[in-house]
């Protein structure tokens, strides 16, 4: 290469050179990287978007996700749970009579005058432990619905979430039953309020109990259904076979039994009639080993203490798992409140009770004629206080602690309806309504108005009521019988009853009220009346959904939001009974004769 090539190459090298060394310092300086540059001073530019200048970007923290709060845990310490109340603003006196009785007086005039007894003896009582529930989501430690309505409040008869996506019902099991003729009538299948208890037994006391080898061996939910027909029948939820062999009565049940909440295969159940084709029985109730089903302890219903002869017990029992404490009302007019001092040993299968009874009686000006002291409905409990109704219409609260009547309320009627408790924002209501019975039987009148109402749970003072004017027929009364659904999650502002006989002794309605003001959110008109109580199942896309039956044999899945159906299933013939619901599966009795298991699809 000659010389004037190079000279050339240097003159281009030399503006290339001195741009480069431009761009250097400059990006240096950008960078705060010059030793004469006083980096304490220097303020950076905001940086410009540019494609020719490379910028040094601070990579962008992960979000700090919300923390889920923590669930207050349940207190169930009867100790902590218990209500010191105060009376009532209808409260006026208090005074103590012979023979241990109490005497309380009420601003309307009304009074109820009350005793405690032990041994069969009126006694001043003093309990020797306390008695509280929980609320009704630690009510049972076992899965699955193990009274009628699902717990204390009364207020679920569903176990779980349902994957519900068409929104169908389809029956996929059914099992023969029987019938009795008793009491001048023919009783059938099963009845009111004849709701089946459903039970995933934990591995290891399902291992103890008498169940079919093919059913232990399964991840059984077992279907235990005592009904009309005298048997108690022990069924597969999945498949609707036999698990056990069933247990001969022999003679009607119409209530829901129970089983053990703390999971213990224990049963107890009561009965509806002492009559079977003519032969007669006495009344009893009934507590029975599951692990060989063999009763273990009785107590009769008809009570020479109790002011009513009749022993029925329609009302299903409740267990305070806490304090090993059984209370079960009965149509006598008493409250049996049971110590039970259960021993059990799942590791060798050990079981034993030695039961204690205290028994509370009352008088109610409310309720005058003993014929009235029947409580058919079944209890509802808050914390110390238990919530029962009677047939001639005295619903009172009662302290099961101590076992005194806190404050009495005249709803008017029979009520056979089951109170529920419901705690909400401003306070706790219980929700109860009656049916149209005495009212009409006494006077001759053909319609008369069922109340359905809201009632402050520690004052007793009304909140508001809702009538519906509805039929007289004998036995087969109009008003409400069935227990109301209870709205949750995302139809939490409701509350549907089924209201029978409003147009004729055999249509009815189905209303949705709103709980704070009473008014009608929906009515839906039935072609057939329904005793049976619906259910609400709450589905895997947080929608919930719910089923009712009726007297046509129909079961009806709903929107409870606006009352529609979704889908229809014929069961045969009347359904009386409150079906119960695990998942996606229901069952109930009707009076087909059958017990079904119906898939929510």
């Amino acid at each position: 290469m000659d010389q004037n090539n190079r000279t050339g190459n240097f003159k281009v090298l030399v503006p290339v050179f001195l741009v480069s060394l431009v761009v250097l310092i400059a990006l240096l300086v950008f960078q705060d990287r010059l030793p004469w540059v006083d980096r304490s001073q220097a303020v950076s530019p905001t940086p410009e978007a540019s494609s020719d200048v490379p910028q040094t970007l601070e990579p962008t923290p992960e979000p700090t996700p919300t923390p889920e709060p923590t669930p207050t845990p349940e207190i169930t310490d009867p100790e902590a749970l218990l209500l010191d109340w105060q009376d009532p603003p209808s409260f006026v006196s208090k005074t103590k009579g012979n023979n241990h009785s109490v005497v309380k007086k009420y601003a309307d005039g009304a009074t109820i005058q009350y005793q405690v007894l032990q041994g069969g003896k009126p006694v001043d009582y003093m309990p020797d432990y306390t008695l509280a529930f929980a609320s009704d989501k630690a009510y049972s430690l076992v899965e699955g619905i193990t009274t009628f309505r699902g717990n204390n409040y009364r207020n679920t008869a569903s176990f779980g979430t349902a994957d519900i996506v068409e929104k169908k019902l389809e029956i996929v099991w059914s099992h023969d039953v029987g019938a009795i003729s008793a009491a001048n009538s023919f009783w059938p299948g099963s009845g009111w309020t004849g709701q089946p208890l459903l039970v995933h037994w934990p591995e290891e006391i399902r291992n103890l109990m008498n169940i079919h080898p093919e059913m232990k061996s399964k991840d059984l939910v077992e279907v235990i259904y005592p009904i009309l027909d005298g048997n108690i029948y022990f069924l597969d939820l999945e498949t609707g076979k036999p698990t056990r062999e069933k247990i001969k009565i022999g003679f009607p049940i119409k209530g829901t039994a129970m089983v053990d909440p703390r999971g213990y295969p224990l049963l107890y159940t009561g009965m509806g009639i002492n009559e079977n084709n003519g032969k007669y029985t006495e009344f009893k109730f009934r507590i029975i080993s599951l692990i060989d089903q063999k009763e273990i302890f009785t107590f009769p219903g008809k009570d020479p203490n109790a002011y009513r002869s009749w022993g029925a017990m329609d009302s299903s029992p409740i267990l305070n798992r806490q304090t090993d404490t059984l209370i079960q009302p009965m149509e006598n007019g008493m409250v049996n409140k049971i110590k039970l001092n259960t021993q059990f040993d799942p590791t060798t299968g050990t079981l034993s009770l030695n039961p204690q009874i205290t028994q509370y009686r009352y008088k109610s000006s409310y309720s005058p004629n003993s014929s009235d002291q029947g409580i058919e409905g079944s209890a509802a409990y808050y914390r110390n206080l238990m919530y029962i109704c009677d047939n001639g219409g005295t619903l009172q609260c009662l302290d099961i602690n101590s076992l005194e009547p806190v404050w009495i309320f005249d709803v008017e009627d029979d009520t056979d309806s089951t109170i529920v408790v419901s705690e909400e924002e401003d306070g706790v209501y219980i929700y109860t309504a009656n049916e149209v019975d005495k009212r009409c039987a006494s006077t001759g009148k053909a319609t008369a108005p069922a109340n359905i109402r809201k009632i402050n749970a520690l004052t007793g003072e009304l909140v508001w009521q809702k009538d519906y004017t509805c039929y007289y027929r004998n036995y087969i009364n109009g008003g409400v019988l069935g227990t109301p659904l209870v709205g949750k999650n995302d139809i939490a502002d409701l509350i549907i009853y089924p209201v029978c006989f409003t147009g004729s002794q055999y249509d009815g309605k189905l209303v949705a009220l709103d709980k704070k003001t009473g008014e009608e959110v929906w009515v839906r008109d039935l072609s057939a009346y329904s005793w049976s109580s619906p259910v609400d199942i709450l589905g895997s896309d947080g929608k919930t959904y719910a089923l009712f039956c009726d007297f046509k044999g129909d079961m009806h899945l709903f929107d409870p939001k606006t009352g529609e159906d979704l889908d229809v299933v014929s069961l045969g013939a009347n359904i009386e009974s409150s079906p119960a619901v695990y998942g996606n599966m229901a069952v109930v009795g009707s009076y087909a004769q059958k017990i079904f298991g119906v898939r929510i699809k």
